[in-house]
């Protein structure tokens, strides 16, 4: 396909200096869904372990609690993955900005409906059923800035919009300061509030004309999940899946346990369960601060080396800091020196909001873009689950739990994702003004 001529449809035809008013609802709607995602994720890890043993009637050192949190973390990465192939879809064949309001709906509902859980499966069905939405949240969001916003802008737009998550969590750490001494359900409560957002998309932002504009001129069926394995689309499906699967099951491993893992450190220090809470809220604190740096450390690096070198170079940095962190045994405190650092290397995560969508066709798009990234989920919801078996140490009665084993084990992971996109990632950082891959005439985005 010829590159088009161009004009005022096409995102790049606007001066640097100048942004459209469509171009700040969508900005301004994808930030706060993602801020609303990174709050709604993040408030069960801080209270993961302990609730779930309160759930068991257990204490929160018995393996068994351990295990089922694990499980229930599992579920709610597979259900991200699921969110982001069935919302995907659905944003490729309804709109993306009629889309995003049903994934914000979704996991607002369901992270409120945690407050309710009388088992520990209780809490995993609503857990797997809130990933539902916060899946399909970052397909759809990415592919209506990518088509919204031109292209000399998306690295520091990955940075921004990757920051949106890090305020969320953020705030998901204010609310557990907030909340602390309260009954640990209670912080599910906060998760309802991100209903309200749908209220304002749904009236003040529109279809990107882009997809629009493809959407119109498209007769018949429109291919869906399987055009990702054709032949013009295989190897990119592939490749990117498998840098996903990488990063995503090695970085969540990380988001996952490092709490438990100085809560435990806590505990054998002799400190009380009100300074544990702070503890795990500072870890976060933490991480989340680095992150915010990181995101635009790798904005400014993708734009003198290209994304794929940039996310390779972030996912090395990031193996290295967790060998530093977790190859030895330290105490709380000396794992809090290297968390902002590994905060830091997660800008990885920021570029693939921009990296991605630009790989696939207008009208496979979201399926693509979210299909890829959020099926690395499924293998981060196991790899938590495996991982996690490293922590059990000894049998029997004698059983205790040490989740730097799982930590440290995980973190190798980051190297192979790095050598996987260094060398085979593709890179296309523009939407609407270069050729795109055709998998079928009528996903072709027409000239003006």
């Amino acid at each position: 396909m010829l590159r088009p001529p161009q004009t005022m449809s096409s995102p790049d035809s606007f001066p640097s200096a100048r942004v459209t008013p469509q171009q700040v609802k969508s900005g301004l709607a994808a930030w706060l869904g993602w801020m609303f995602d990174g709050l709604d994720m993040h408030l069960y890890t801080l209270v993961a372990l302990p609730f779930v043993a309160e759930l068991m009637s257990v204490s929160p050192s018995n393996p068994g609690a351990s295990t089922k949190a694990s499980l229930i973390q599992g579920a709610f990465l597979f259900g991200w993955a699921m969110g982001g192939a069935v919302f995907g879809r659905i944003g490729d064949l309804l709109g993306r900005s009629r889309t995003l309001t049903l994934t914000i709906l979704t996991y607002a509902l369901f992270t409120g409906l945690s407050f309710f859980a009388q088992t520990w499966w209780h809490l995993l069905i609503f857990r797997f059923l809130a990933a539902l939405g916060i899946g399909g949240e970052w397909a759809v969001g990415a592919s209506l800035l990518a088509e919204t916003w031109p292209s000399r802008w998306r690295p520091w737009l990955a940075a921004i919009l990757q920051s949106a998550v890090n305020t969320g969590v953020l705030l998901a750490c204010f609310s557990g300061w907030l909340l602390a001494g309260a009954p640990y359900r209670a912080i599910f409560l906060v998760g309802i509030v991100p209903a309200l957002l749908t209220l304002w998309i749904r009236r003040a932002v529109p279809e990107p004309e882009v997809w629009a504009s493809a959407a119109s001129h498209t007769s018949g069926e429109r291919p869906g999940l399987k055009a990702l394995f054709g032949p013009e689309l295989r190897r990119t499906t592939c490749v990117v899946i498998a840098v996903c699967a990488l990063g995503l099951t090695a970085h969540w491993a990380l988001m996952f346990w490092h709490s438990a893992h100085l809560r435990a450190l806590a505990r054998d220090a002799g400190w009380p369960k009100e300074r544990i809470d702070v503890l795990a809220n500072h870890a976060l604190y933490l991480l989340t601060i680095g992150a915010i740096i990181g995101n635009f450390l790798a904005g400014w690096l993708a734009r003198y080396i290209g994304y794929r070198r940039a996310i390779a170079a972030n996912f090395a940095a990031y193996f290295i800091f967790m060998m530093a962190a977790y190859g030895v045994v330290r105490d709380a405190n000396g794992v809090l020196f290297w968390l902002p650092f590994l905060g830091a290397a997660q800008g990885a995560f920021a570029l693939f909001t921009m990296c991605l969508p630009p790989l696939f066709p207008t009208l496979l798009r979201t399926t693509g873009a979210g299909f890829c990234y959020n099926i690395g989920r499924v293998f981060a919801a196991a790899g938590t689950v495996v991982f996690g078996l490293f922590a059990h140490v000894g049998t029997g009665a004698g059983e205790i739990c040490d989740h730097r084993l799982a930590l440290l084990y995980s973190g190798t992971l980051f190297l192979p994702a790095a050598l996987v996109a260094w060398f085979w990632l593709p890179e296309k950082s523009d939407v609407c003004a270069v050729e795109e891959p055709v998998v079928n005439p009528s996903l072709a985005v027409p000239e003006p």
